[in-house]
C-alpha cells in the first residue's frame, strides 16, 4: 500500500511538472515554426482576372516544403496600404478594395515557416469599376412624406453605406442626417424629420475600405405629413375578420397605451392565419408611415418577440365608401388587389437589435419594443380610408395575433 501511495505521489508531482513546464513554454519563449532560415523561392507564372473593385492573381508555387502562404502588399488609393494573405495550400490570392478603376501595382512574396520572406515579385492589376462607384451611379433621392426617399442599386450585395446629408442652418454646413448600412441589392429608405420647406440634401456611397463616392446634391422640398387623428378612428367589423378574444375590443389599437399596462388587439385563440382586424381611419388619406407597437414584457410575463406579436404582416387599404369583405391570402405582392382591396405594404417585424435569439432578448430589447417600430409604406400606394391589419405569422407561429397600438401618418391632400 505504501508503495502504491509513493508511486501516485510522484506521479502526481511529474504531472504538475509537465504543468508547469508547458504553461511556461506557452506563456514565454516562442519558438520559430521552423529553423531553416533560408530565403525561400519566388512565385512564377502569374496571372491576373480582374473584377469589380478587386483582382485574382493566380501563380505557381516554388518547390519548397517550408513555405508558410503567399504575402499581397498594395495601395488601394493614395496613402492607404493593404496586405492579404493566402496559404500555402492554395494558388490564388485576393487583393481587393481598390478605390477606382486604374492600374494598381501588387508586390507579392513568399513567406517561409521561419518567416523570411523571398525576393519581391510585382505585378500590375487592373480591377473594374469598384461596385461603390457604380452603386451611386444607380442611387437617386426624391421628395418622401417628412423627408426623402432614397432608392439604389447593388446587385453584387456588397456591403456598403449610404449616408445622407442635409444643409443645417445651425452650423451653415451638410450634416450628416442618417447613415444606412445594408448589402441588399435593392434598396429604398427613407429619412424624415422635416420639415416642408425647401433644404439641400445630398447623398454619397461609401464601402469598407473606407472609399467615398461623390455626392449627389439636390434641392428638395418634403411633403407634409401628420399623425391620422385617432379620434376618427372606428372598427369596420366584416366578416372574415379573425374574433377578439379575452373581453379585448379593437378600439384598444389605437387608445394610446402602448406599455402592457392595459388591454390591446387580441384575437381569439384556435384560428389560422392571416389573422385580420379590419378599421375605418376616417377619412382618406395618402399614408406615409406607420408606427406598431407589439407585446411588450410586463412584469413576469414575457412577450416581446414571441407570443402572439406580428413577425409577418401586410397592411391593406381601401378607398371605397363601403367596401366589402374579401377573404384575403395569406401572402400576396405589394399592389395586390382582392376585392375592394389592395396590399399596400408588406412588413417583418426587425430580429431583437442585441441579436440574441428572440426567447433570449434582453431588457434593451424590450424598451425597443415599448419604443413602437417604424415602417414605411411606399409613395406610390393609393388613398386609403379603411385599413385591415392581416398578420402572416407571429413570433410564436401559433394560433393568436396581438399588438398594442397603431399610429399611422400621412396626407388628406
Amino acid at each position: 500500500m505504501k508503495n502504491i501511495k509513493n508511486h501516485s505521489f510522484l506521479l502526481l508531482i511529474g504531472m504538475v511538472m509537465i504543468s508547469i513546464i508547458s504553461c511556461k513554454r506557452s506563456d514565454g519563449d516562442r519558438v520559430p515554426v521552423s529553423t531553416d532560415t533560408a530565403k525561400p523561392g519566388v512565385i512564377s507564372n502569374l496571372k491576373v482576372d480582374n473584377y469589380n473593385g478587386g483582382a485574382y492573381i493566380t501563380y505557381t508555387l516554388p518547390k519548397s516544403e517550408n513555405i508558410l502562404y503567399v504575402l499581397a502588399k498594395y495601395q488601394i488609393r493614395n496613402g492607404v496600404s493593404r496586405e492579404t494573405k493566402s496559404s500555402y495550400y492554395s494558388d490564388t490570392v485576393t487583393v481587393e478594395g481598390f478605390a477606382k478603376e486604374a492600374d494598381y501595382e501588387v508586390t507579392l512574396y513568399t513567406v517561409s515557416r521561419a518567416n523570411v520572406s523571398s525576393d519581391p515579385v510585382k505585378v500590375t492589376v487592373h480591377p473594374k469599376i469598384p461596385p461603390y462607384i457604380s452603386i451611386k451611379a444607380a442611387t437617386s433621392i426624391g421628395a418622401d412624406f417628412g423627408g426623402v426617399n432614397v432608392k439604389a442599386l447593388n446587385p453584387l450585395k456588397k456591403d456598403i453605406g449610404i449616408i445622407v446629408t442635409a444643409y443645417d442652418k445651425s452650423t451653415n454646413s451638410m450634416e450628416i442626417q442618417d447613415q444606412h448600412y445594408t448589402r441588399s441589392d435593392t434598396i429604398n429608405y427613407s429619412v424624415r424629420g422635416f420639415n416642408t420647406d425647401p433644404r439641400n440634401f445630398g447623398v454619397y456611397i461609401t464601402d469598407k475600405y473606407g472609399n467615398i463616392s461623390d455626392t449627389i446634391k439636390q434641392s428638395i422640398s418634403p411633403l407634409f405629413e401628420a399623425l391620422l387623428d385617432k379620434s376618427k378612428f372606428s372598427p369596420y367589423n366584416l366578416s372574415s375578420d379573425t374574433p377578439i378574444g379575452y373581453g379585448w375590443a379593437l378600439p384598444n389599437l389605437w387608445n394610446g397605451v402602448t406599455d402592457g399596462s392595459a388591454a390591446g388587439w387580441h384575437t381569439e385563440p384556435g384560428h389560422n392565419p392571416p389573422f385580420i382586424c379590419t378599421f375605418n381611419v376616417g377619412v382618406s388619406y395618402k399614408l406615409s408611415r406607420f408606427i406598431l407597437w407589439e407585446r411588450p414584457d410586463y412584469g413576469s410575463d414575457l412577450y416581446a418577440f414571441g407570443h402572439g406579436n406580428p413577425k409577418i404582416f401586410t397592411l391593406w387599404g381601401s378607398n371605397v365608401p363601403q367596401p366589402k369583405d374579401a377573404v384575403l391570402p395569406l401572402s400576396s405582392a405589394v399592389g395586390t388587389v382582392v376585392g375592394d382591396w389592395i396590399n399596400i405594404g408588406n412588413f417583418t417585424y426587425p430580429n431583437p437589435p442585441s441579436g440574441l435569439p428572440p426567447q433570449a432578448h434582453n431588457a434593451a430589447d424590450n424598451a425597443f419594443v415599448m419604443e413602437g417600430v417604424n415602417f414605411n409604406i411606399s409613395l406610390a400606394a393609393p388613398k386609403v380610408h379603411f385599413i385591415r391589419l392581416a398578420v402572416g405569422l407571429t413570433w410564436s407561429g401559433g394560433n393568436i395575433a396581438h399588438a398594442m397600438e397603431i399610429s399611422l401618418y400621412g396626407n388628406q391632400q
